[in-house]
């Protein structure tokens, strides 16, 4: 995508913000002509649908889907919400927040959505103009999000036993960057801030600091803990407190890190590259490009 594009692009997104941020008021009936598609525009969340294999990635400029057997990603149902967070729960479900499409007349702050058509549609669940989550993880009925409060502008970070319909408020060690939950236990949680990385035990309700390469992005699965840093160096290690290692390297800083599915890592590029490795971190092959 071109200089020129991208800036027409986020000329025509900040217009709308204006509108739709002022007083906390919904967005203008007045539409807010998208002069040029600028495909996916920094990637915020990954994830794989159980339903059928392909793999979805939440953007600043929507949601999009690379079937299986395809590298380029294909914008789901013309939609353009902002997916800040993002997390696959089940075949054809997934959870979300951010901002709205230019054409809803919804609340600038999302709070949870929820769709179970493979991102052909949303639906508020719950702290609709309340909430913008930018880290999203969930693991059965339980939820984590960390984002901002829309009246004070303030960090929040929540948790949710039963899937979201009410809320309990936690302290997050620092503000995170990431978050990422064991396999084994919804109470088990490791997260990341620009320079330390922490773990819990217990839910989020009190953290340790862990020694582990400084910052990053991470993940958790059945082969360990895995933190892919901004030099692109991938770090593992069999658990939160064990020793680190590094693992491989992604060729390029990481905007977006998920375990994915069983025996898989994904990892975004800042260009919008997905790369997916199937040998704990060793090697990184492209699985979607960018336009």
């Amino acid at each position: 995508m071109s200089t020129r594009t991208l800036k027409r692009w986020q000329l025509a997104l900040l217009g709308l913000a204006v509108v739709a941020g002022c007083g906390g008021q919904q967005a203008s009936d007045t539409p807010v002509a998208v002069l040029d598609d600028p495909g996916p525009v920094h990637v915020h969340g990954l994830g794989v649908n159980p339903a059928d294999g392909a793999l979805f990635v939440a953007t600043h400029t929507g949601l999009f889907r690379a079937a299986p057997d395809e590298l380029r990603a294909e914008r789901v149902a013309g939609r353009y919400q902002d997916t800040m967070g993002f997390a696959v729960v089940g075949p054809d479900r997934f959870l979300g927040s951010g901002h709205p499409d230019f054409k809803e007349k919804l609340p600038p702050f999302l709070g949870l959505i929820e769709s179970r058509d493979a991102g052909q549609s949303w639906e508020p669940k719950s702290l609709l103009g309340k909430v913008d989550f930018h880290v999203l993880e969930a693991s059965g009925g339980r939820i984590y999000g960390f984002g901002s409060d829309f009246k004070t502008r303030e960090e929040r970070f929540l948790t949710s036993r039963d899937g979201g319909r009410s809320w309990e408020r936690l302290e997050a060690p620092v503000p995170l960057l990431a978050l990422s939950i064991s396999p084994n236990d919804a109470s088990s949680l490791i997260a990341s801030g620009e320079r330390r990385v922490y773990r819990s035990q217990n839910g989020g309700r009190s953290w340790t600091a862990v020694d582990a390469p400084a910052g990053g992005l991470v993940a958790w699965n059945a082969a360990g803990v895995f933190l892919a840093g901004g030099d692109g160096r991938v770090w593992r290690s069999p658990r939160p407190t064990g020793a680190w290692r590094v693992a491989g390297s992604l060729g390029g800083q990481p905007a977006a890190f998920d375990p994915g599915r069983e025996g898989e890592l994904l990892a975004a590029l800042h260009d919008g590259t997905i790369k997916r490795s199937t040998d704990d971190a060793a090697t990184w092959r492209v699985r979607s490009a960018p336009r």
